[in-house]
């Protein structure tokens, strides 16, 4: 993966203090977050496990600025998140964060270097210079020779791979992966794993991956646990 000066922003920081969520309904309060008190340093690799509920997936979602905190703050770099209005936000998520999810989330019908193009487009990036970085991509994730392949016409963990290079797209600082091995083999979960852990040793990308599978974790340096919404 010879990707030197391929990209241009290195990782930031990550600080939570006093983070709360809480999940109301006509029946029950629920508290997914209590309180936490987290940081990460700029070009960390770093992952947390726990089980199903521990709060893990919102924790990522509010670092994303997919949802909304209850109390607290989120520092990212020099955003702080619970600041910003909802035009930033969206700034914030299309620039800033490439998110990789489980299941992933490729529209069938494009080509896996049409996938990649789509956030570049919104993010108003020239054709010729979008083209030249997702090539660049798909050859960093070893895919070079399947970019005209649709999303069925590759394997599972081909299309996680193309879902990493569509996190990378828009050259982001922080890398957020929820549960992104949760659907390979032992194989392709090391590989993966070795990606990440790639894009911070060599990029300085920040990487925050939250997984219940020890497999996965192996490749960081830096694993932190949950229980009942609190680090333990």
């Amino acid at each position: 993966m010879s990707t030197d000066g391929f990209f241009v922003n290195r990782g930031i920081s990550v600080k939570v203090s006093e983070l709360t969520k809480v999940y109301k309904t006509s029946a029950e309060e629920v508290r997914a977050l209590k309180g936490i008190e987290w940081e990460v340093g700029p070009g960390e690799a770093v992952a947390f496990m726990g089980p199903s509920g521990c709060g893990k997936t919102t924790l990522l979602n509010l670092l994303g600025g997919v949802d909304h905190p209850s109390d607290g703050q989120i520092q990212v770099g020099d955003q702080n998140l619970t600041s910003l209005s909802e035009r930033e936000m969206e700034r914030y998520r299309l620039l800033r964060v490439g998110f990789v999810f489980q299941f992933f989330n490729l529209i069938p019908t494009l080509t896996a270097l049409e996938n990649l193009e789509l956030p570049m487009l919104i993010a108003g990036i020239a054709p010729s210079e979008r083209v030249k970085r997702c090539e660049g991509l798909l050859q960093m994730v070893g895919l070079g020779e399947k970019m005209n392949k649709r999303p069925e016409e590759l394997s599972g963990g081909e299309q996680q791979r193309v879902a990493v290079a569509l996190a990378l797209a828009n050259d982001p600082a922080l890398i957020l992966a929820d549960e992104p091995t949760g659907n390979l083999d032992t194989e392709n979960t090391t590989a993966i794993a070795a990606l990440f852990a790639f894009l911070a040793e060599r990029h300085g990308k920040t990487v925050i991956m939250a997984s219940h599978d020890p497999k996965a974790v192996e490749q960081f340096k830096k694993v932190y646990h949950m229980r009942d919404g609190r680090f333990i």
